[in-house]
């Protein structure tokens, strides 16, 4: 057995027996030169295990970086990580709300986790607290849009209110693609194509890789019968997402209705082997979840 090894085996007996401290540095130290894929996999989760023990967070993301590159697929890393990574998010969200729990920041931190729990009229009244002191804070009148729309049984002006938050967003904000992404979709509900096609067509400006908003335009300007013009944007939809059936499927009618008929076929063709072969068009035009604010992740695509 190797020098590593050897030091590695005793880190790890020092873990088992709750030496975390005195096992820690042999650990970051060892385990980088193991050739042994099954002790290095131990010595990584016992150095996560070490770190997290110790608050030492430094440590934890460097090693959860190491587990991502050497073992991606395997059960116990990914198992571990999860909790290590819901463990560091609540501590940092912990040091929040003791270093500055006045701030606006720890006010939507709450906000969203009362989201989360269903709690609609509580995280409405913090998003409101917020504006109150922070009037022209961006995303806000974004996140009580969303809460809006996600709802469960909305009233008959749920989505006109939505659309005076989002409008009230795109005053502070005008360079947010989500927002505008979901006032095309709420034109689209409506069947007002021209202004579902505007709001779809800025929010694919503003982010060129938003696949959903190239969709969300052609899939207006089809149903608008405008089918020539729909073509550029769904051609666009389906390099963005080439997995996605529906923006082959509205592709595929684009080509049909403009007489490409072997475009068509194509398209048709893709989507059928994308669908095993069924064509579940109640799902094809089916809006994607909300969108998150500008500077978060794209939302998803359309539930097929």
């Amino acid at each position: 057995m190797g020098e590593s090894s050897a030091s590695a085996e005793q880190a790890l007996k020092l873990v088992e027996s709750g030496h975390c401290a005195e096992a820690l540095p042999s650990l970051k130290k060892a385990t980088p030169h193991l050739t042994d894929q099954d002790l290095k996999l131990k010595a990584r989760l016992a150095t996560l295990k070490c770190a997290m023990t110790m608050d030492r967070r430094a440590d934890a993301m460097d090693v959860l970086q190491a587990l991502g590159r050497e073992f991606p697929k395997d059960a116990d890393a990914l198992y571990m990580s999860t909790h290590a990574l819901s463990d560091l998010a609540t501590r940092v969200a912990e040091d929040l709300a003791r270093n500055a729990p006045n701030s606006y920041q720890a006010h939507e931190l709450n906000a969203e986790a009362l989201e989360l729990q269903g709690r609609w009229d509580e995280a409405a009244k913090e998003y409101q607290g917020i504006l109150q002191r922070n009037p022209d804070l961006p995303g806000i009148h974004f996140r009580i849009a969303r809460l809006l729309l996600s709802k469960p049984n909305p009233g008959p002006d749920m989505a006109a209110n939505a659309k005076k938050e989002l409008d009230q967003e795109l005053k502070i904000n005008p360079n947010n693609p989500p927002a505008e992404y979901i006032l095309g979709e709420l034109a689209r509900q409506s069947q007002d194509w021209d202004q579902a096609v505007e709001h779809f067509s800025r929010a694919a400006k503003l982010d060129p890789s938003f696949g959903d908003a190239f969709l969300g335009m052609g899939t207006s300007l089809v149903a608008a019968r405008k089918f020539a013009d729909a073509i550029p944007p769904l051609e666009s939809a389906v390099k963005l997402q080439p997995a996605n059936p529906g923006a082959h499927y509205n592709l595929a009618m684009a080509y049909s209705r403009a007489g490409r008929k072997l475009d068509a076929g194509r398209e048709f063709a893709i989507h059928r082997q994308l669908t095993g072969g069924g064509q579940n068009q109640s799902q094809v035009n089916q809006p994607p979840a909300p969108a998150e604010p500008a500077n978060a992740p794209s939302p998803e695509a359309p539930p097929q």
